[in-house]
């Protein structure tokens, strides 16, 4: 038995909550929250929660169901395993939502230089790349250091149209083409996208590639845990069964009506009611770890992209959604805190705070004759990094600034899970609370349509007139 299936080391591993820093008796009754609001919010939540359980067991929130897929985790642990030791290196091809779940699985989860290991260390694997843009400097770099030949290609868009990534691909077909011959196409090339339909649907079929799907229902920025992430994370070493079952974990606990025993129920009203009676619209997520930082950058869309919002479901204009910015401890205290400790009284700040870091390092018993230094001595980094935490901590909160922190035993794939499942189903509770529709994107669509006419795109000429019209001459160029 895995370690991860046992009970007791699961239960060690349960990531907590703790808000005390947003309460009024730590921080006043001007800018703390007061248990009155909180009993206020019981209401709402409860029929947030029945509301978003009634969507589920009708299958409308597929994402919720992810932890226990079975078919699709299979095919992916499969393609993994029967392309360990022919690959050099794995491309993940994707942007936003296909992308940004890939980085943080394997920023958190693998070696911080995976890449720069030799093959040996790496144990066979490959070298893990996602470019996340279609910056053409960074492109042709990547294309410098890469032998496409000994080089698997994973190209993801749900759509099959997304511009960004269809660009990508069309490089890379015409690039492994001349590498490897078009016959050898699906020695390189899987497709994850749409069961049925899209371009990339139809050119798969074409060139016979394998094809994993992405879910019906589940949007990209939730689609960490579908193939859309879980492929690069196998290829790349994680324990994609750990993953899920830390997800499935956290679900178990979100289940619960009561919003104590419910850590995405209390995290969504907690951030609603600073955000709406206290106008605290800046979130600021802080991991103190650089494994998860880039948690805060998937968080980021998460965040913004399902609760920036300009209309409510009764169509009323309301323009809502907080602003969620990245900090990482220690390194913003010195950049982004005194902001945050001073400045506008408009910021929520949640810390993720890592217990046991995996390899921590002693800080040696050197220079005991200078008082500024001697301290460290006989400490270690993972020590230092916690007492800046909570010192950031003291110092918002004396300041009555609103701050709570997550706190995560470890790091590890089931950690990570419980992570990504909490602030998915948190943002599910957070748009019931706002009354909009948390799963769509429509200021999305409007730029990608605008993406379109400018490049040329056949249907959009009406389109790219408009823009020209509107954009095409300003008098307000230097």
């Amino acid at each position: 038995m895995a370690k991860w299936q046992d009970p007791k080391w699961q239960a060690a591993m349960a990531v907590g909550l703790d808000y005390a820093n947003m309460m009024s008796e730590r921080l006043g009754t001007k800018q703390g929250l007061s248990t009155v609001q909180l009993k206020g919010l019981r209401a709402p939540l409860g029929a947030a929660h029945k509301a978003l359980n009634l969507a589920r067991t009708t299958g409308k929130l597929p994402f919720y169901e992810l932890p226990y897929e079975k078919k699709r985790v299979g095919e992916v642990k499969a393609i993994a395993a029967a392309a360990k030791g022919k690959f050099e290196n794995f491309i993940g091809l994707g942007i936003g939502g296909s992308a940004l779940g890939n980085l943080c699985l394997h920023s958190a989860l693998n070696h911080f230089h995976h890449n720069e290991l030799s093959a040996k260390q790496r144990k066979g694997l490959p070298r893990v790349y996602v470019p996340d843009n279609v910056d053409p400097d960074r492109m042709n770099a990547l294309f410098d250091i890469v032998n496409l030949k000994k080089t698997c290609v994973n190209v993801v868009t749900k759509s099959g149209n997304t511009a960004e990534t269809m660009s990508q691909f069309m490089v890379i077909v015409d690039k492994l083409s001349k590498a490897v011959g078009r016959k050898n196409l699906p020695k390189h090339l899987i497709v994850t996208t749409d069961r049925e339909k899209g371009n990339l649907k139809d050119i798969a079929r074409e060139l016979g590639l394998m094809t994993l799907e992405v879910p019906d229902g589940v949007g990209g920025r939730f689609s960490v845990l579908t193939p859309v992430g879980l492929l690069s994370a196998a290829f790349s070493g994680i324990d994609i069964d750990e993953l899920l079952a830390g997800a499935a974990a956290m679900d178990k606990r979100c289940l619960s009506p009561d919003p104590a025993k419910n850590p995405a129920m209390l995290f969504a009203g907690l951030t609603y009611l600073a955000t709406e009676e206290q106008g605290k619209n800046i979130h600021v997520m802080m991991p103190y770890s650089n494994r998860l930082y880039l948690l805060a950058d998937w968080f980021r869309q998460l965040w913004a992209e399902s609760l920036g919002k300009r209309v409510n479901r009764k169509g009323k204009v309301v323009n809502c959604g907080p602003t969620p910015v990245k900090a990482l401890g220690a390194t913003d205290q010195h950049s982004q805190v005194q902001l945050y400790v001073e400045g506008p009284y408009d910021k929520l700040t949640c810390f993720l705070r890592v217990e046991n870091f995996e390899r921590d390092l002693a800080i040696p018993r050197l220079f005991k004759d200078k008082d500024g230094i001697a301290y460290l001595g006989g400490q270690s980094f993972g020590a230092l990094l916690n007492a800046e935490q909570a010192a950031t901590e003291v110092a918002l909160t004396q300041n009555q600034r609103s701050n709570m922190c997550l706190k995560v035993p470890a790091v590890n794939a089931f950690t990570m899970g419980q992570l990504i499942y909490l602030l998915e189903a948190a943002t599910a509770y957070a748009g019931e609370l706002y009354n909009i529709d948390a799963f769509d994107q429509p200021g999305v669509e409007a730029g990608k349509n605008a993406t379109y006419a400018l490049m040329g795109k056949k249907g959009f000429e009406a389109k790219r007139r408009e823009i020209e019209q509107s954009f095409g001459k300003s008098r307000y160029r230097a």
